[in-house]
């Protein structure tokens, strides 16, 4: 596929879809880390000497529809003041021009109708803002839509920016040719969400580290009693498929040996230690236990290359997240390639420091996690499409 990098824009207009989708509260920005990854993509563009347009959507409005809440115009504020210039939104397709130099926000791409459906009469409109399109959000490729996947095909010349090429760079390193031992530490609530990442993942890497309720659903499959622990019993065959071929794979699957459990998920419940097996009946296992820690320890010890996508316990409600921040410094600490992807894995290794200390963190839950199942997303196959 193209780059942008690579591409001489001087003098042209160049429009960026990026993901700005920030956490809004009350009309003020709650946090900026995607502006933040967006902003040296589009320094690059000013510095090529091109005239720069901004794409991107901002929360679920009704599709076609303009609503205040869902506006762009305080992220188009916070670029400006990045940049140290007005960035103003353009309302409509019409008044989304620009000269070099300069930079304008299109008003939230999902106040116009056809997005989502990728109609291609927008997509086509979209992509003849500019004389390059530039596909930079990783958070959306996994979205055929008309600003992602229809844009990109329609567009006089499209490539990828930066942000995308480092967040494919990052997965290849652990898709494609991972220096091993290959580990993934898989957490979350279901083993349903994240079926096919554990299907496809089983016959890639070298160990398995699994957390959370998908944990639990392991267990569970094993004959274990999770007292009144989140899991699923209609998956039990699937946890015991994924088991199996892990063991024909020579693939470690270690579970939990000891849990934290408490009667309810609450900040200051009275928490508790037991052994898997001991769980009592009216208790949830919200947690690894201290012996898991160092068992987990132990297998991401001699680890090359890890990808982590999910905590391993309720790590936002105290105290139950003591098992995620420590398999966090496990593997800030280690000298292994280490990729982070997910929301919740990102917000727990953000909040506790350590983001510094991981190989890449990656700004895309769900398109991390399709890529994870082995999956093309739509947006890159666009791209890998065009001359």
């Amino acid at each position: 596929m193209k780059r942008f990098i690579d591409l001489d824009v001087e003098g042209k207009t160049v429009v960026i879809r990026q993901d700005l989708n920030v956490p809004m509260k009350n009309g003020r920005i709650t946090n900026d880390k995607r502006i933040r990854a967006a902003l040296p993509t589009v320094r690059m563009a000013l510095e090529k000497g091109a005239g720069v347009i901004l794409i991107s959507h901002l929360g679920r409005p009704v599709e076609g529809e303009y609503d205040e809440q869902f506006s762009l115009k305080p992220v188009a504020a916070r670029i400006g003041e990045a940049l140290g210039m007005n960035v103003p939104v353009a309302r409509d397709l019409v008044a989304a021009t620009v000269q070099p130099g300069h930079v304008v926000v299109l008003e939230n791409i999902r106040f116009f109708k056809g997005e989502k459906k990728n109609d291609p009469e927008l997509a086509a409109k979209i992509a003849a803002l500019g004389d390059v399109y530039v596909m930079d959000a990783f958070g959306t490729a996994h979205r055929a839509q008309g600003s992602t996947e229809g844009a990109v095909r329609k567009a006089p010349v499209a490539c990828a920016g930066p942000l995308l090429v480092s967040e494919l760079d990052a997965f290849a390193k652990v898709l494609d040719a991972p220096k091993r031992p290959l580990v993934a530490l898989i957490g979350g609530s279901k083993v349903s969400t994240k079926l096919g990442v554990l299907q496809n993942l089983i016959a890639r890497v070298d160990k398995l580290v699994v957390g959370g309720g998908i944990a639990n659903t392991f267990l569970a499959a094993q004959g274990i009693n999770v007292g009144a622990s989140l899991y699923e019993p209609d998956l039990l065959d699937e946890a015991k498929k994924i088991m199996e071929l892990a063991k024909s794979k020579g693939c470690a699957l270690p579970l939990p040996v000891d849990v934290v459990t408490a009667k309810e998920l609450a900040s200051g419940q009275k928490a508790s230690v037991h052994n898997v097996n001991e769980v009592p009946a009216d208790e949830m296992i919200l947690d690894i236990g201290p012996q898991t820690v160092e068992l987990y320890r132990r297998e991401l010890a001699d680890a090359a290359t890890v990808v982590w996508n999910g905590p391993v316990g309720a790590f936002e409600t105290e105290p139950f997240g003591a098992g995620t921040k420590a398999l966090a410094e496990i593997l800030a600490a280690s000298s292994a390639f280490v990729v982070v992807g997910g929301g919740d894995s990102v917000s727990a290794v953000e909040g506790y420091g350590l983001a510094d200390k991981m190989g890449y963190i990656s700004t895309g839950g769900g398109a991390s996690l399709e890529l994870l199942e082995g999956k093309v997303l739509p947006a890159v196959a666009a791209l890998n499409d065009r001359d």
